[in-house]
């Protein structure tokens, strides 16, 4: 199938305006688009952006992302119930269906570009020491622009939920929402009763592996760990990845969630919609509508039953501080008037790791940019679903790991590590090395002398930390970006586990089954560190302040917890305290992060968040 001039222009134009100065992806993309015409042979077409929309619905959702699409997905499945989508971003496209083109969907108009804090304790191999803190703005938000890992975390995060005062939270509850979604076409997963088929979301591993990640397994297998399911029974083991993908593309909540029901009459979705406020009655302390912009005009929507906040862990603590909900010091300090004083943009987690642990190995088993070739890795991956463009982002697996901090069963392992057939200089520093936001002077010296050879790399990162950021306003003005204040390692045993997660790291990396690819540590220092002895606990604790990494999970600013937990802003229902007609379901209710990539729990929080509604709107009420 051929596309005319006009679309192929077209396409080419998008694809320059987001691949920035990754043109080489360009012919791929050209390519596949004049063979193969997705779009008019998916069985589910794109959501329909709606235009007008009514005055009043009965429900109104902030954000179409991992969370939001579920939840207005379901909500409609309620034909009585009227149901609007408020997304701030577009439509996907077709650069973000490409699951190896994950990294060239950041710093584009698809992503909200935060930047952290700069505090001098990490981030320190950072332009101006901040960390770029890429979230999804378009629909399906972060993912459409995550990696795509399937991971649900550990049992015991969701019994702790439990135990905290949340009822409802713990962890057979949770695998019913995981299950409830999902469509795991894995073969050696399908008798599972930790997996389901049939559900909207799909799993499965990516179609193409390299020798690395096999390699990678059978090392953990060497060190003592098992070759597991780590959703399944227990985690602590190592695994191929399993994403959310399907026929070879990504498959984000929109394409999941929305697409399907497209044609629902009782579902708008908006789209470029910012919202900027909700509108809550001063002396009701009711919700009763949002104010958003659309088109450059300011327009309101009201809600007849509820507002739900589904925007994530930086923009819903930031709307609701921008509607007057939040601690009453700081708003006060921005000029906005004082609904209710509450915890909003504290307990901020995320999953900090460690970038730039890089091996170099003599075979060419890894990926190298230069190496393929535009046309048959493009043909392979149109027309059959398979090929090096099927990779998640570049990840292929991932392992859970005991350091000596671990608790004593080794079931509740404090160390994830990321395995990557790739170097951040595997595409000759185009786009990896600007997604981190890394100095000249630190990839000229550790990087630039590797640039396209074959190398592989390992990211620990810290499952649990003990450190707290916060998220806070910049302005009353709605279209200033907020401060995010990771505070990354401000508990000094954060960063002495991710020493010990390194250490093991590089002994995995040691495993007799790399031997036969020449495997070794690429031992270039950091320009920063050149006074520690390379591979000392000291250096690696100085490594790791340099590179450090964010793996795209902030989570907890809007805390679930019982009315006695000073810190809460939700209850176990997710509704606001002190507020009515508004609950906040997405990450920011986490009241702990839990154990792995945190999309998977986002979609499990949407799902029980839906049903949650639906019992207090549908069923009786309870004595």
């Amino acid at each position: 199938m051929v596309l005319s001039a006009v679309v192929v222009a077209s396409a080419l134009k998008g694809a320059i305006g987001l691949v920035g100065t990754g043109l080489w992806l360009v012919p791929l993309l050209i390519a596949g688009l004049s063979y193969y015409r997705y779009d008019q042979l998916d069985p589910e077409s794109r959501p329909i952006d709606r235009r007008p929309l009514h005055p009043e619905y009965d429900f109104i959702v902030i954000g179409g992302g991992s969370a939001g699409a579920v939840v207005a997905s379901r909500l409609s499945e309620i034909k009585e119930w009227k149901v609007l989508l408020l997304e701030a971003g577009p439509d996907e496209n077709e650069i973000t269906d490409v699951p190896s083109l994950a990294a060239y969907l950041q710093l584009t108009k698809l992503d909200w570009k935060y930047k952290t804090e700069p505090t001098g304790k990490s981030c320190l191999a950072m332009i101006n020491g901040r960390c770029n803190w890429p979230r999804g703005k378009v629909l399906g938000g972060s993912s459409t622009l995550n990696y795509m890992l399937y991971v649900r975390g550990n049992r015991q995060d969701y019994d702790h939920w439990e135990a905290l005062g949340n009822n409802g939270w713990g962890y057979d509850q949770a695998l019913y929402y995981f299950k409830k979604s999902e469509d795991n076409r894995n073969p050696y997963l399908g008798k599972s009763p930790y997996h389901a088929t049939g559900g909207y979301l799909t799993v499965q591993e990516s179609p193409w592996r390299t020798p690395l990640v096999v390699a990678f397994v059978q090392a953990g297998v060497e060190l003592g760990y098992e070759n597991r399911d780590i959703n399944g029974e227990y985690q602590t083991g190592f695994m191929i990845a399993q994403g959310t993908i399907r026929r070879g593309g990504r498959c984000s909540t929109a394409k999941a969630f929305l697409r399907p029901v497209r044609l629902r009459d009782n579902l708008h979705t908006a789209m470029n919609a910012h919202v900027t406020k909700i509108l809550i009655e001063p002396v009701s302390r009711r919700a009763v509508g949002v104010e958003f912009y659309r088109d450059g005009r300011r327009q309101i929507v009201r809600a007849r039953k509820e507002v739900i906040l589904s925007a994530g862990a930086i923009n819903s603590p930031q709307l609701l501080m921008l509607s007057g909900v939040g601690p009453k010091d700081h708003l006060r300090h921005v000029g906005i008037p004082v609904l209710k004083d509450a915890p909003v943009g504290d307990n901020l987690q995320d999953h900090v790791g460690m970038a730039g642990l890089t091996f170099l190995v003599d075979k060419p088993v890894a990926i190298v940019q230069d190496r393929f070739q535009a046309a048959p890795v493009t043909m392979n991956y149109v027309a059959n679903g398979r090929g090096p463009m099927t990779t998640l982002g570049g990840v292929e697996g991932y392992a859970f790991i005991n350091t000596k901090y671990a608790n004593e069963s080794g079931l509740y392992p404090d160390i994830q590590v990321h395995m990557a057939p790739a170097s951040l200089s595997s595409d000759a520093g185009v786009q990896v090395r600007r997604i981190l936001g890394i100095t000249d002077e630190v990839y000229d010296a550790v990087f630039r002398p590797i640039t396209n050879r074959d190398a592989w790399t390992l990211m620990p990162l810290l499952l649990r930390p003990k450190s707290r950021g916060t998220v806070r306003l910049r302005s009353s003005n709605p279209f200033h970006g907020p401060i995010v204040d990771a505070n990354y390692f401000d508990e000094p045993e954060d960063i002495a586990k991710l020493v010990e997660g390194t250490k093991i790291a590089v002994r995995i990396s040691e495993a007799k089954v790399f031997k036969q690819f020449g495997s070794r540590l690429h031992r270039l220092k950091i320009p920063g560190c050149r006074h520690l002895k390379f591979a000392s606990d000291a250096y690696w604790e100085c490594h790791i302040r340099h590179i450090t990494m964010t793996i795209y999970h902030p989570v907890g600013t809007a805390k679930m917890g019982p009315p006695d937990d000073p810190g809460a802003v939700v209850d176990d229902r997710l509704r606001v305290y002190g507020i009515h007609g508004l609950r906040v379901i997405d990450a920011s209710i986490m009241p702990t992060i839990c154990s792995g990539n945190t999309n998977a729990p986002v979609i499990m929080i949407g799902e029980k968040g839906a049903d949650l509604i639906k019992e207090d709107w549908l069923e009786p009420p309870r004595r």
